[in-house]
């Protein structure tokens, strides 16, 4: 079966999309193509966000290419699978430039795997896949019937038919990715490094899935929730690949990059610098001294709260005191050249007190960034404490909360967000 594999081009204009708008490697589509051609299947992937296409011109080459299934994200990288654009605007434009040129086709992504139905209606999709998707679309190749293949939303009955999921995979064996020499040539992003401008091509690599915690705002409920590790001899063959082709810096976009003593010492030889996120406080000082000796140079730490009260409403679990989790960046930041620490907007943290916070942990080379308003994602905890479980309404109950609470928003929303109908209307959305 010929399949294409299709990454956007993606737009933010008036979105409240928290995450970096640069172009990042399409992992999710990258392991499915893999699969997909281990099973012989013959797979096109297309990344119009990569490579500068336009969505007209990305369904052009899927229609040239003349499949038989069609696979669109509906989110522009999996490092922002937990917080995606809510809008569908982009993912449907490329669905109206393709047209009925593309045989059967599937949404993958956050929404589908928490609000199908709102996303069949959205996207005018054959069926969304919920939860992770490699291993649910080598089984939609070899069906016939899509009733077969679980983790699947479909119309049909007068209604929508659910199969089942959100899908967890086994993911520990996913393969090394090998992606194209002008692809890592124009991939000249360092995602979230700012000690120094890029010195050759970046990439994002996957170690680990999923995270042992069960904060309150983090949107990964129906999605990359149950936490494991990728095999290590896959990931330090799919870093090599990547140093072979020049890369210079990756960036691990595990939910919770935890402390892997026998990954680090495997990357203190390698010619490569990467960046992390990760809780601070999981991390002892011998082993933030083995990560800096592994070559990272950039520290991405969830504080969220300055206070015990603010962190146990968060569900954070955390064990360490204000003053220990800053005792631990400082030490980091020694041997790591940039180290951040996330705050969260929140009423029970004093303005004061963040403030004085920020400007010691600055004052030892640390960035805390200004705190944050929290967006209640339908596939996060904070989402069903305020309504319950999501319905086909929940990104526009979400959204309408959000911009009511909020006069200010995050340092990269340069234009006031939209409502998310009028978002979705320019491109059609129903």
């Amino acid at each position: 079966m010929r399949i294409a594999l299709v990454n956007p081009s993606w737009t933010y204009c008036n979105s409240i999309y928290f995450g970096c708008r640069a172009p990042h490697l399409a992992l999710e589509l990258a392991y499915g193509k893999a699969m997909l051609e281990r099973e012989g299947h013959e797979v096109l992937l297309v990344d119009a966000h990569l490579n500068g296409q336009s969505n007209e011109e990305a369904a052009d080459a899927v229609a040239a290419f003349g499949p038989a299934m069609t696979v669109v994200t509906t989110a522009p990288t999996y490092l922002f699978w937990r917080c995606a654009p809510p809008e569908l605007r982009v993912p449907r434009a490329f669905l109206d430039a393709l047209g009925s040129r593309g045989g059967r086709t599937i949404a993958v992504g956050p929404h589908g795997s928490t609000t199908p139905g709102a996303t069949l209606a959205k996207l005018g999709v054959d069926a969304v896949i919920r939860g992770e998707c490699e291993e649910i679309l080598v089984r939609l190749a070899a069906a016939d019937i899509l009733d077969e293949v679980p983790a699947l939303a479909f119309r049909g009955g007068g209604g929508v038919t659910i199969t089942g999921g959100p899908h967890s995979g086994r993911f520990v064996d996913l393969p090394a990715l090998r992606w194209p020499a002008e692809w890592i040539a124009r991939h000249d992003h360092h995602h979230h490094r700012f000690d120094r401008a890029p010195d050759g091509p970046g990439a994002e690599v996957e170690a680990s899935r999923g995270c042992p915690y069960t904060c309150s705002f983090c949107a990964k409920i129906d999605f990359r929730d149950s936490y494991r590790r990728r095999d290590l001899v896959h990931v330090l063959d799919e870093v090599d690949g990547l140093i072979a082709q020049g890369v210079t810096y990756v960036y691990f976009v595990d939910e919770i990059f935890l402390p892997q003593k026998s990954l680090l010492e495997a990357l203190v030889g390698r010619e490569i610098r990467f960046g992390i996120q990760t809780r601070i406080d999981l991390w002892k000082p011998d082993m933030l001294d083995l990560l800096g000796a592994a070559g990272c140079v950039s520290i991405e730490a969830g504080i969220e709260s300055l206070t015990p009260e603010g962190r146990a409403a968060l569900d954070k679990r955390c064990r360490d005191t204000t003053e220990e989790l800053a005792a631990r960046l400082i030490h980091a930041r020694r041997s790591v050249p940039f180290v951040q620490a996330n705050l969260i907007r929140s009423e029970g943290d004093d303005p004061d007190l963040v403030a004085s916070w920020r400007d010691r942990l600055r004052g030892h080379g640390v960035w805390a960034n200004d705190p944050v308003p929290l967006y209640p994602y339908p596939g996060a905890p904070d989402y069903r404490r305020l309504w319950g479980e999501p319905d086909d309404q929940a990104w526009e109950r979400a959204h309408a909360h959000y911009l009511a609470q909020f006069d200010g928003f995050s340092d990269i929303q340069e234009e006031r967000p939209l409502p998310l109908h009028e978002l979705e209307a320019a491109c059609g959305c129903r």
